[in-house]
């Protein structure tokens, strides 16, 4: 009868490694091809958008951009750092929102990654070919005049992009449970549109 129940629970310890060796395997090959999804539908887009509109038009597309990336590390950086408990209590008074804000907080490594990671940086690549269009269709005189410019648009947009990340940060620390409440919310409305 010991031999049995030994053998029983011998099994699940073998099959349970094998579960969290093979969930980070299935979570990376999502991000890998949600990532390749994302970068061709922005690419797409942006190559639609630029290729209809005119440097100023172009600008607050590179804008937007940047302006993506820093909201959604805010987001990322905001759910590693809140606080479970305020949501446990909201969720057992039956809060609007809680229940989306709990799981966001559980499940904060794979959000963080998706915000981070796979937004944020597919937003920092649209940029950046986004800043060369811009760069290649300017009026400049001539090659030494392209190459200046050249530096003052990449600088610029890198300088806003990482100062805007290193403030946002800073913000998503001091605010984390109020930004996750806020992103919560936003889901459960589009969960309830739905």
């Amino acid at each position: 009868m010991n031999d049995g129940s030994m053998g029983s629970s011998e099994n699940t310890h073998s099959k349970s490694p094998k579960k969290t060796k093979n969930s980070p395997v299935k979570w990376s090959l999502t991000i890998l091809f949600g990532s390749f999804f994302l970068s061709v539908v922005f690419n797409a887009m942006s190559e639609t958008a630029l290729s209809n509109v005119n440097v100023i038009a172009a600008f607050f597309i590179l804008a937007g951009f940047v302006l993506l990336g820093i909201l959604f590390d805010i987001f990322g950086v905001a759910t590693t750092t809140a606080d479970e408990k305020p949501f446990n209590a909201m969720s057992s008074k039956r809060v609007k929102g809680a229940k989306e804000a709990l799981w966001l907080v559980k499940n904060a490594e794979k959000v963080s990654s998706v915000c981070n990671d796979v937004i944020g940086d597919i937003c920092g690549i649209m940029s950046g070919s986004t800043a060369a269009v811009i760069i290649a269709s300017l009026p400049v005189s001539n090659d030494s005049n392209t190459f200046f410019v050249s530096l003052l648009i990449t600088g610029l947009v890198a300088g806003v992009t990482v100062g805007g990340k290193a403030f946002g940060k800073g913000f998503a620390i001091r605010n984390s449970n109020d930004i996750v409440f806020f992103l919560a919310k936003t889901i459960r409305f589009f969960k309830v549109k739905r």
